[in-house]
């Protein structure tokens, strides 16, 4: 086998050598540089105070670190003699071939970049798209990872979420809560009624407008059923509808211990005919 190189003689081995020297560190400097880089991009821009910027870095700093890899392979392929003009011929080829093979890859792409461009979803955000829920922690070049309210790591494409609805839990400043109440028919609608407004008026967190309602909903077998609706701030949603729900409970259950008479306190009571449900939504993620 011929060899570029002379064995016995270790002057030959410099030509040979250095090339291939300095395609390696090119490539070791480009790996680094390109880290460094998609580092520094992550880090800054949410620094910027944009809440946009919070979203966009982590593409963002995935396409400068693809960027950067690239012209790295380019520096080290000519270091070794290999024509620029060729590479960036192969290049192109290669991304033709690659573009029809990898269609749905690269249409994750275009959606992860509609993704962070429109923003219909932004990091810290909890939506529900597609058959997967949970708080926004980064969207990338292909695809999005969420953190669900148990905990769990949940990864889907971006083409996924892009191409379905979404619906964001947290991105409307305030959400509504309704809290369904179910009384025996024999019980005083309006005391009920007015003990239910009693508890919403008693918690700070309810909003004044739009002012808490409630009215009957539907009827069963010797069954009412009241829904008690209220508006609060979207970060207080989970704590709210948890101690509404206890409180209209309580409240109703001391009604019903009590007979007729005033509106009743909201305390502990015990009685086996009263069903209280509150409308469930995912747990969001406590304001930061």
């Amino acid at each position: 086998m011929h060899l570029p190189f002379s064995l016995e003689n270790p002057a030959t081995w410099t030509g040979f050598l250095l090339p291939i020297l300095g395609a390696a560190a090119a490539l070791a400097v480009g790996i680094f540089v390109a880290g460094l880089a998609q580092h520094a991009v992550r880090s800054w821009l949410p620094r910027i105070g944009a809440p946009s910027m919070v979203t966009l870095a982590p593409l963002l700093g995935q396409t400068v670190r693809y960027a950067i890899l690239i012209v790295a392979a380019i520096t080290a392929l000519g270091f070794v003699g290999v024509p620029t003009t060729s590479i960036l011929t192969v290049i192109g080829t290669t991304s033709l071939a690659l573009a029809l093979a990898l269609q749905s890859t690269l249409s994750n792409v275009a959606a992860g970049i509609m993704l962070a461009w429109i923003r219909p979803v932004a990091v810290g955000e909890y939506i529900k798209g597609d058959g997967v829920e949970g708080e926004v922690v980064e969207i990338g070049l292909f695809g999005t990872r969420l953190r669900s309210t148990s905990g769990l790591y949940v990864f889907t494409n971006n083409n996924r979420l892009w191409n379905g609805p979404i619906t964001n839990h947290s991105r409307e400043p305030h959400r509504r809560i309704d809290v369904d109440v179910t009384i025996p028919d024999s019980a005083n609608i309006s005391r009920a009624r007015k003990t239910l407004l009693a508890i919403a008026a008693h918690d700070r967190r309810v909003l004044p407008d739009p002012e808490a309602t409630v009215f009957v909903d539907g009827f069963g077998t010797a069954t009412v059923t009241l829904k008690m609706r209220v508006w609060v701030k979207t970060p207080n949603y989970r704590t709210v509808l948890r101690d509404l729900t206890e409180a209209a409970k309580l409240g109703i259950n001391r009604m019903l211990a009590e007979g007729d008479g005033g509106v009743a306190e909201v305390k502990e009571a015990s009685d086996p005919h009263v069903a209280l449900t509150g409308t469930q939504a995912p747990d969001l993620p406590a304001s930061k």
